[in-house]
């Protein structure tokens, strides 16, 4: 019987390859959760080895340090065992990610990792896991799991297939539609495990068939301690730099992308600047972030002086950032909500402000927003009907006008992520259902 080393912290060590498109350095979405993953795995001990694109993320521009070179290796000698060794492979990145050229971008990064990831089988991982986005890779880890006796994990961030079709990137209806779907669940269910980030994402991976005994829980996170509520009382770096030390402050925060609703915040800041519907000159709206709308917001907002428009803050600041919020933006589209779960809303929660989210009933948003999910809790926002602008504008004038009710959904928020998000708590979690995975794979 083989023995597994020890690794650094007395745990025994896993090989673990991670495939997916988006790592570290993005600082958004799954490119920041699957860095901090791979991260700690490797300082717990394990043996990390990671197969993604260079950082492109959410500017649709690969970041100039990485340009010039189409395969790099990080970390390649492991002089430092406590990180993963990184191997980067060539994509397409379009400027304007239309559908087709999205479906372009996405196969481009199988292709160019296909021999990349092939080599790795030679290592021998116990476990191979995939991140989805991108589907197109699923089947070169599902070969390269098999052909070493590893362990495969399917971890569903974004219902790709699905969202390809729902948000209108692909013909909805039609036999394109039909070989879509029953490839997904084909390739789907030969995975060891399947993973996603809310309870109703998982209930749609039953739904599509896929047995229940390989579907498991396993959640975005937030770093409690980073992410935190300031005093009122304390000096913010943001209100102090924009001058905006007395206003009350609505805040987006995030990729500014199409599956975000994002066309309501202009009329949103219009209603309460100086002629609107709800003027009220103590408000002011930062939207910070970076995407494929950004131009297209730059052109709604550049002539409201009640609107600040801030680039993609760097994680230091993070903290500052959301702490400089009165009230956190989270629109939805109608229909994205369980496809999507957006990553944004868990440092929303850690910051101890409330959210004013545009969600339909019974998504995994609105449920935890709510408070009126599986395991209900006290509310920490106002959820509203996706795409209602006259809602949206009610919702906020309320919650700006009373001030004890955004301190009681706050404080909700806050105890909400403390007590199911915090970072340690879900990837200790996670470490065991991998050793669980690993260990069937065997029987």
């Amino acid at each position: 019987m083989q023995v597994a080393p020890i690794g650094i912290l007395g745990v025994a060590q896993m090989k673990i390859l991670i495939y997916g498109l988006n790592y570290a350095p993005e600082l958004t979405g799954i490119g920041k959760y699957t860095g901090e993953m791979a991260s700690w795995l490797a300082e717990r001990g394990h043996e990390v080895r990671v197969v993604t694109a260079p950082p492109y993320y959410p500017a649709w521009s690969i970041r100039e340090d990485y340009r010039g070179k189409l395969y790099r290796i990080e970390n390649a000698d492991r002089h430092n065992p406590s990180e993963p060794v990184v191997f980067r492979t060539p994509l397409y990145v379009p400027a304007v990610p239309s559908g087709l050229k999205r479906m372009i971008h996405l196969f481009s990064f199988m292709l160019g990792s296909l021999p990349v990831l092939f080599g790795q089988a030679e290592w021998e991982p116990d476990i191979v896991f995939t991140v989805e986005p991108t589907f197109f890779c699923v089947p070169l880890a599902l070969l390269v799991a098999e052909s070493c006796g590893a362990a495969s994990w399917l971890h569903v961030q974004d219902f790709e297939v699905d969202a390809a079709f729902d948000l209108g990137l692909l013909p909805a209806k039609g036999p394109i539609h039909a070989l879509a779907l029953g490839l997904e669940l084909f390739f789907t269910c030969l995975f060891t495990r399947v993973s996603s980030i809310s309870t109703n994402m998982l209930e749609r991976a039953l739904t599509k068939g896929i047995p229940s005994q390989q579907t498991i829980f396993f959640p975005n996170w937030v770093d409690i301690d980073a992410v935190h509520p300031q005093p009122r009382t304390e000096p913010n770096s943001f209100r102090e730099e924009l001058q905006l030390q007395a206003k009350i402050i609505l805040l987006y925060s995030g990729n500014l992308g199409a599956k975000q609703g994002l066309e309501l915040l202009a009329p949103l800041a219009a209603a309460f600047g100086k002629d609107g519907s709800h003027a009220d000159p103590r408000v002011h709206f930062l939207f910070c972030g970076d995407g494929a709308f950004r131009p297209r917001l730059e052109a709604l907002v550049g002539h409201l002086p009640n609107v600040t428009l801030l680039p993609l803050q760097p994680f230091n600041r993070l903290n500052d950032l959301l702490n400089a919020a009165d009230i956190h933006l989270l629109p939805q589209r109608a229909g994205a909500a369980d496809l999507v779960m957006p990553s944004k809303l868990t440092g929303m929660l850690s910051s101890g402000r409330p959210v004013i989210a545009t969600a339909d009933p019974g998504t995994q948003v609105a449920q935890v927003v709510s408070g009126a999910g599986l395991v209900p809790h006290d509310p920490c926002g106002l959820v509203l009907p996706a795409e209602n602008e006259a809602a949206l504008h009610d919702a906020a004038a309320h919650l700006i006008a009373d001030g004890v009710l955004r301190a009681t959904l706050g404080a909700a928020a806050r105890d909400y992520a403390v007590r199911h998000l915090g970072k340690q708590q879900v990837l200790l979690q996670f470490e065991s259902d991998l050793r669980a995975a690993t260990a069937s794979s065997f029987t």
